[in-house]
């Protein structure tokens, strides 16, 4: 016996309303951006200048507070978690992939006990493997564009427990 699955035109525009969010964050760069908690910065912007941080950090922490633009990748129009790192490791002279994805197959894994300010940190927060990146500052904090409820690009701590459990690995771009 064969199913006909019909839609009443009332339930035909919720179903398209569905649809399209869900594919959109299923193809993201940044997939977790629906399971991200907001959370306040750990550190207003004059965290810029600490010791020991790379060019391509002090650059990222000065986009703290741009806004969070899903597919966007410029302090002109906001960023997603992956744009945000390809642009400034491009401004760096380091080019990356565009996704998340990408970027964790193409760069090299580091030992959890040697993660350096500008290394990438990447976390599950979809459920399915790497679906989000940051840039490791010092002392467990790390820049990122979290989410559209978080609004932001902010700097968060590894030592939060969302962040902690939803940690991956940390990997290195070349040349940072």
């Amino acid at each position: 016996m064969k199913t006909l699955i019909t839609f009443s035109t009332n339930t035909l525009p919720w179903f398209k309303r569905l649809l399209l969010p869900t594919a959109i964050a299923a193809l993201s760069g940044c997939a977790g951006d629906m399971d991200i908690r907001p959370e306040e910065p750990v550190a207003p912007r004059q965290m810029i200048k600490h010791s020991g941080t790379t060019p391509a950090v002090d650059y990222a922490l000065s986009l703290q507070g741009t806004p969070y633009i899903y597919g966007k990748a410029s302090p002109e129009e906001g960023f997603d978690c992956s744009g945000f790192v390809k642009h400034v490791y491009d401004k760096n002279g380091v080019y990356l992939p565009r996704t998340v994805k990408e970027m964790s197959n193409a760069l090299t894994p580091v030992p959890n006990n040697n993660i350096h300010s500008g290394d990438l940190l990447f976390f599950n927060t979809s459920g399915k493997s790497a679906s989000h990146v940051g840039i490791y500052v010092n002392e467990s904090n790390f820049v990122h564009a979290p989410s559209s409820r978080a609004g932001k690009v902010m700097v968060s701590s590894l030592k939060n427990n969302y962040w902690r459990e939803r940690f991956i690995d940390a990997r290195r771009p070349q040349n940072h």
